[in-house]
This record gives C-alpha cells, structure tokens and sequence, in this order.
C-alpha cells in the first residue's frame, strides 16, 4: 500500500491518476496540493490548498511519509511568453522537486511532460525546450525512480472533462470515434493514464521517458 502526493487534480490529467489512485487497492492515502479546493469527499483523500506553488516550501512538513508524487500540472503554451511559461512549468516542478529531494530521496517522480518535448533544450518550439529542461533537471534530481512521461493523445473516461474549452469542443465532437480510436496503441485514456501511473511504483523500468504506447501497456499489467 502506497501514500502519494499529486499536483493538478483540478486539472483533466491529474484528475484522472486522483480518480484511479482512490480506486486502487494498491494505494492507501492521497495528498492533493491544489490552488483551489476540489470539494471532493474520500476517506483516502487529504488536501493541501497552495496559492502560490513556489512556496512549496511553506508546507514540507506535511510532505513526509510519502512513497510517490505524481506532478500533473501544466498550462498552455499558447499566448504565454517564454519567461511566463518557464516560471509555471520549470520553476514550479523544481521547487516541487527539490523540496520533495531533500525531505524524502526515496520518492518515485512522476513528471507529466508532452509528446514532442525537446531534450537537448535547443529547439525552436519554446514549450518543447523548456519541458525538456524541466524533464533533464527531474531526471538528475537524484530520486529512488523517476519517470518523464511524455503524454500524447489522451481521451477522457469517467465523465473527466478538460477546462480547456476548446479541448472540450473538440472531444465532444470526436466521441463517436472514441471506440475506434482507442484501439490504437498511441493513443491512451484517462483509465489508462491513471492506472500506468500507479504501476510505476509496482512495476519499476529502466525506461524513463514514457509514450502513449509504454502508458498503455504499464496499464495492463
């Protein structure tokens, strides 16, 4: 039985590790650290309302004791320069990271990338550079197990929705194909997603850099 710790549950993807987690007969506790409360009621669930997720620090105490942190949060790109993007995507994690380090080494990291992230920190499209530069300080950080997760094409279960209005528009459209489409093996589901997080902690890999393709097939084990 595991305790963990997840960022973005407000959020399509992070809800849907918190929904599988709460299921989980393998999971005994669940921390949440949102800015705003999910006023959701579970004997597994505790949450941590933080403002400001660079003052992570400002809660450390009540960070110990767990064997996982799934780090789900994320924004768009879209219409954000790059120092907006880089504070709220490679700052937040680090500080996340090394607060979660210095208390508990022993932790297993999940953090939830992208398709097409850039490694080599170079390239020309910005979001990609900087979650490659996020992903290569989490790997180095010096955790038990650590995991860039490099999430692709995801189709929501469970009645999860995303905030993302135009997400949405979009999902609503494209669920008739739903059947069809998660037959393939790069594209996951919320299900999926969630349940391939909790069998990193089950099922270590000397793969760090997790696809659509590895999450579907973590999930099936």
């Amino acid at each position: 039985m595991k305790n963990v710790i997840i960022t973005g549950s407000t959020g399509m993807v992070g809800k849907s590790v918190l929904l599988e987690c709460l299921e989980s007969p393998h999971i005994e506790k669940v921390l949440v650290i949102n800015r705003h409360s999910l006023e959701m009621q579970h004997p597994k669930l505790e949450e941590l309302l933080l403002p400001d997720f660079l003052q992570v620090e400002t809660i450390k105490d009540q960070l110990t004791g767990y064997d996982a942190c799934f780090h789900c949060m994320g924004v768009s790109a879209l219409g954000m320069s790059e120092e907006a993007y880089h504070k709220v995507t490679y700052e937040v994690t680090k500080a996340f990271a090394d607060v979660l380090c210095e208390i508990n080494p022993g932790i297993v990291f999940n953090y939830v990338s992208g398709a097409g992230t850039d490694s080599s920190e170079k390239g020309k499209i910005m979001w990609a550079r900087v979650k490659g530069k996020t992903e290569n300080m989490m790997l180095a950080k010096g955790f038990k197990d650590a995991y860039a997760v490099r999430l692709g094409t995801i189709l929501p279960e469970k009645g999860i929705k995303s905030r993302t209005n135009w997400y949405s528009y979009m999902y609503v459209i494209l669920s008739p194909f739903f059947p069809l489409l998660k037959k393939s093996k790069n594209i996951t589901t919320t299900t999926k997603f969630g349940k391939a997080m909790i069998n990193t902690l089950r099922f270590p890999m000397s793969k760090k850099y997790l696809t659509n393709k590895d999450i579907n097939e973590l999930a099936n084990k």
